[in-house]
């Protein structure tokens, strides 16, 4: 849970009172996951905001038999499906562990209290936003203007020790491009160092 504070403190520039973090943390459940385990499923309303203590998680649409992964989120960042969460409506995609994880979440209901009984909520709830939405950004970016081998290196230097647990076909749909493919990449990669 401090690990929350932290990313306040730290990433979004949030300074909590010890009233306003005993508030927000009395709010929030920690529970663990297996691997595999599907946290959200399309169709469903995604109840909470979570935060990522440990693990990997995928979010991806399916399609008859083809599924798309087009983000993943780490330890030390906030998650959702959050389009549903905000609108308390259907997702259009899927959010499944990777690896054994741990969250720390809020339900939808509890931010809302947050963001009335507190001084300080509706700047947490903002800056959890823009975390959120500037992530989006960049992949939207990156899926615009990069190669999938740049956005293979971009993935790689951001989470290297990580992405190593993840799955090459997750990989490859991620960037966009057959797992025979992300195989050439690598290969071509590791013979350039």
């Amino acid at each position: 849970m401090e690990n929350i504070r932290r990313y306040f403190d730290l990433i979004a520039g949030v300074s909590l009172t010890a009233e306003d973090w005993e508030m927000f943390a009395s709010k929030l459940v920690r529970q663990d996951f297996p691997k595999k385990h599907v946290l959200l499923k399309s169709g469903k309303i995604e109840p909470y905001l979570s935060f990522v203590e440990s693990g990997i998680f995928r979010f991806y649409h399916s399609k008859d038999e083809h599924e798309l992964t087009f983000a993943f989120a780490f330890e030390g960042e906030f998650m959702s499906g959050y389009s549903s969460f905000l609108t308390q409506s259907p997702s259009h995609y899927h959010i499944e562990s990777l690896t054994p994880a741990t969250l720390w979440r809020i339900s939808f209901d509890d931010l809302q209290s947050i963001y009335l009984e507190t001084a300080i909520g509706n700047l947490i709830g903002r800056k959890t936003s823009e975390g959120l939405f500037l992530q989006k950004s960049k992949r939207e970016l990156s899926l615009l203007t990069e190669s999938a081998e740049q956005r293979y290196l971009n993935l790689f230097s951001e989470q290297a020790h990580l992405v190593q647990q993840i799955p090459l076909k997750y990989l490859a749909s991620y960037i966009g491009v057959t797992p025979q493919a992300l195989s050439r990449i690598r290969k071509r990669l590791a013979s350039s160092h």
